[in-house]
């Protein structure tokens, strides 16, 4: 950040793939709410498909890009951390460990060299202390700056039809599978609505596929074959790479959204269908138990299908539950996790370490 009139600041995002996920979505509102508080802002990647990003379209890379920023001296340095890196990377083998020593080492070195370190959840914020012990023993803690949504994006939905959906990129570690065996399990002859008529119910799994990244193809292909196998084929519609308009009107017709991820550093969709007036099942752990009240604007679950379906049977058992906690959602999300609050807070803090000082 170099020094503008008026505390307006010449501010340099850097991130590596600008496609569609959580931590992209975070980049173009960091974007767009500092260039509205009159910052000079530009966004550098590698990488910007224009049929796969966000329409609008804090360095927040890998930290090793920390020291190159900071050899002019006038340079100030937010490095914002969605998760370790290190804990994402492969340690599965000897020579995996070895290689990937020096690496993770130099993560925690010039992750420590910014002049503040911002991450997306108190659930990451305690990652981040047990992974880097080193820069924890020196003090050096970062703050909580949460993600945001906006939510004058979303009206009030058109209906409540019974479906569920499903938004998530189509990655293993989504667990996107849980909400196709939680879906079978309530359709089955067994299951909790056994005496009840749900041949209406359907489940619609949409989310970012990027045909370049082997994992999307296969995955995709992995989750049909168990809708088949499941039986439930024929009640489930798959939309890869769907826009924000067609997301928006997905969330406007659904009965609740069903988020799988287990131990989720934050997880943005949580907040877009609760700002769309609907409520969320997700796991019990990770940054859900940070964004959704349990009972309130949706329900926490034990990662099983058999405590996801129960859940998902209560709404269809009660729609108007499903309709009052869905107005409980939006309320929660337009006073704790608005765009505007989020660039208030992220301009607080670039301006902070641009004058020097400590929070």
């Amino acid at each position: 950040m170099a020094k503008g009139a008026t505390s307006k600041l010449n501010i340099a995002i850097i991130h590596p793939d600008l496609g569609i996920g959580g931590a992209e979505r975070l980049i173009v509102d960091a974007a767009v709410e500092l260039a509205s508080q009159g910052h000079k802002v530009h966004v550098f990647t590698a990488h910007h498909d224009k049929n796969r990003c966000f329409e609008e379209t804090v360095a927040d890379q890998v930290s090793v890009v920390i020291p190159i920023l900071k050899l002019k001296r006038s340079t100030k340095v937010v490095f914002y951390c969605h998760f370790p890196d290190l804990l994402l990377a492969q340690h599965s083998t000897f020579i995996r460990r070895m290689y990937r020593k020096p690496i993770d080492l130099a993560e925690e070195i010039t992750t420590g060299m910014a002049d503040l370190i911002l991450v997306n959840s108190k659930f990451t914020a305690s990652t981040f202390a047990n992974t880097f012990k080193y820069l924890d023993a020196k003090g050096i803690r970062p703050a909580v700056l949460y993600p945001a949504v906006n939510v004058d994006q979303f009206n009030e939905p058109s209906s409540f039809k019974l479906n569920f959906l499903s938004i998530n990129r189509f990655e293993r570690k989504k667990n996107i599978q849980l909400a196709i065996s939680a879906f079978a399990m309530l359709n089955s002859p067994e299951g909790v609505l056994k005496h009840k008529d749900i041949t209406n119910a359907s489940l619609t799994i949409a989310g970012g596929f990027d045909k370049r990244l082997k994992e999307n193809v296969e995955y995709l292909e992995e989750l049909k074959d168990l809708a088949e196998k499941e039986g439930v084929s024929n009640k489930i519609r798959f939309i890869t790479s769907c826009s924000t308009a067609e997301r928006n009107e997905l969330l406007s017709e659904c009965l609740c959204v069903l988020y799988t991820p287990k131990d989720e550093h934050f997880g943005i969709v949580p907040l877009e269908a609760m700002a769309a007036y609907k409520p969320v099942i997700a796991c019990n752990s990770g940054g859900p138990v940070e964004s959704i009240k349990n009972g309130v604007t949706g329900f926490l679950c034990d990662p099983t299908p058999q405590e996801f379906s129960l859940a998902m049977a209560k709404l269809i058992n009660d729609p108007q539950e499903a309709e009052r906690m869905g107005r409980e959602a939006r309320r929660h999300v337009a006073e704790s996790f608005s765009t505007k609050s989020f660039g208030q807070h992220l301009n607080r803090y670039l301006v902070d370490i641009h004058r020097g000082k400590e929070d």
